[in-house]
């Protein structure tokens, strides 16, 4: 669970990193770059501790499989509540697609 929390909070600093200057296309380019990697810092001071803890209990392929069903369901959220855009179907479906994987990374045959 220790592993889950922290990949979450790494996941909320990155995608702000990687998308949080979307409403601010005013603001010059390097100075988004700068406050960018800034943000990245913070995503790895809970991103890497969750690897390297979780690696102890998850494969690699688990880990990353759990990263990226995190980073979806927080990157619909951040886009619906932040950016204002609208979750369509489509996109559902499709990351949903994605989170499926999930079943096929962890089912144990």
């Amino acid at each position: 669970m220790k592993t889950i929390i922290l990949l979450t909070i790494s996941n909320v600093f990155m995608t702000f990193a990687w998308y949080g200057h979307l409403k601010f296309k005013d603001s010059p380019l390097f100075v988004v770059i700068v406050i960018s990697w800034a943000i990245a810092f913070f995503e790895y001071c809970f991103q890497v501790p969750a690897n390297r803890w979780g690696h102890e209990r998850f494969t690699a392929a688990e880990l990353k499989t759990i990263q990226e069903i995190i980073t979806l369901v927080v990157f619909c959220v951040f886009s619906v509540v932040y950016l204002k855009e609208e979750l369509r179907w489509n996109y559902v479906v499709g990351f949903l697609l994605i989170a499926a994987a999930g079943f096929f990374i962890f089912k144990q045959w």
